[in-house]
């Protein structure tokens, strides 16, 4: 069986982390029962900075490449009909074929997915960990629900299966695309290239409708949900000014600045900042907390960290039980102190 999978791509042209774990559990889903099915993925950028060794190394047989010139920017209704193009859905007979269409559970990734549902008329597995065929056409599967307080297990019924990986699902390591997911694919040859494909989509005013612009302000950067470095601020910052030294020292560490809930709703910082079950959920190297009590739909964003630095006056505050490391200070004297630090370092 085929399997598509949307690949979504930074502002440097490369793969981020969440499409390299949706890439790992599709490869294993596309080597199911009988291992022989190719995975396939669809891109939206210039083909000629296609990252092609690491999307070959991730076991991508074959690349559909949108150019600019064909879909400027993001579309999500646009995205979704080229995915079911390209998966020959109702009986279309795309160029490419698919059994299962996968994306990221990123914004974009559930955005258009869930367009796509509603094009084919499908139903969608959302935060999917785990995918495997069954009988019957259908597939087993486990996902998080309740932002991944619970595990569900789920038998989805469709054609093409529609479904979000999770951040938390396998390896995204590229070299080790595969491991920790279902069906026993075989390791991909060292510098292995997939084909790529400039795919043309036909779409109609009604798919461009909704489109999103980003401001050349916001264009650069890495984005909070791909970062491996994240530096929160929450009401211990103590207002707008505060989040300067957070700033400086996310610069250092080459991470981005990521708030708690009450910093949006006080406006001291955007609602794209946002860590937690209604904001974003990260899966850094590194997360460094300051200020942040660590409410439990905080940590629900912030729980897939590797490792967790809590930098808080109260010692009893929720998330300095839940943290690695934990420095019971002022914010205005031990993120200046660290600073300092990180540049004498050089």
């Amino acid at each position: 069986m085929s399997v598509l999978c949307l690949v979504e791509l930074d502002s440097a042209d490369a793969v981020v982390d969440a499409s390299l774990r949706a890439l790992a559990l599709a490869r294993g889903l596309a080597a199911g029962a009988d291992g022989a099915g190719p995975l396939l993925a669809v891109t939206f950028g210039p083909a000629a900075r296609l990252p092609l060794d690491v999307l070959g190394a991730a076991g991508v047989s074959e690349v559909y490449a949108v150019e600019p010139d064909q879909l400027e920017g993001y579309a999500p209704r646009a995205w979704a009909r080229v995915l079911a193009g390209l998966a020959g859905a109702a009986g279309a007979g795309g160029p490419a074929g698919a059994g299962a269409v996968l994306a990221a559970a990123t914004d974009r990734g559930s955005e258009v997915l869930a367009y796509l549902g509603a094009i084919t008329g499908q139903p969608v597995a959302a935060n999917c960990l785990e995918i495997a065929p069954a009988p019957g056409g259908t597939y087993r599967l486990v996902r998080q629900r309740w932002a991944g307080l619970l595990l569900e297990d789920a038998v989805l019924a469709g054609s093409p299966a529609l479904a979000t990986v999770s951040a938390d699902a396998g390896a995204a390591d590229a070299g080790a695309a595969g491991a920790g997911t279902t069906g026993d694919a075989a390791a991909v040859p060292a510098g292995s290239r997939p084909v790529v494909h400039q795919h043309k989509p036909g779409l109609t005013e009604a798919d461009l409708r909704v489109r999103a612009a980003v401001s050349a302000d916001q264009g650069g950067g890495v984005s909070l949900a791909t970062a491996r470095v994240v530096v929160g601020g929450g009401r211990g910052v103590g207002g707008p000014d505060g989040f300067a030294p957070l700033e400086e020292l996310a610069d250092l560490l080459g991470g981005v600045v990521g708030v708690s809930r009450v910093v949006t709703s006080q406006g001291w910082r955007p609602h794209t900042q946002q860590v937690g079950q209604t904001g974003t959920r990260i899966t850094p190297e590194l997360y460094l907390a300051c200020g942040i009590s660590g409410a439990i739909q905080h940590m629900a964003g912030c729980g897939s960290a590797k490792h967790i630095i809590a930098v808080n006056t109260d010692p009893a505050a929720p998330i300095m039980s839940r943290a690695d490391y934990a420095v019971i200070g002022d914010l205005g004297a031990v993120i200046p102190a660290l600073v300092a630090a990180l540049r004498e370092r050089g």
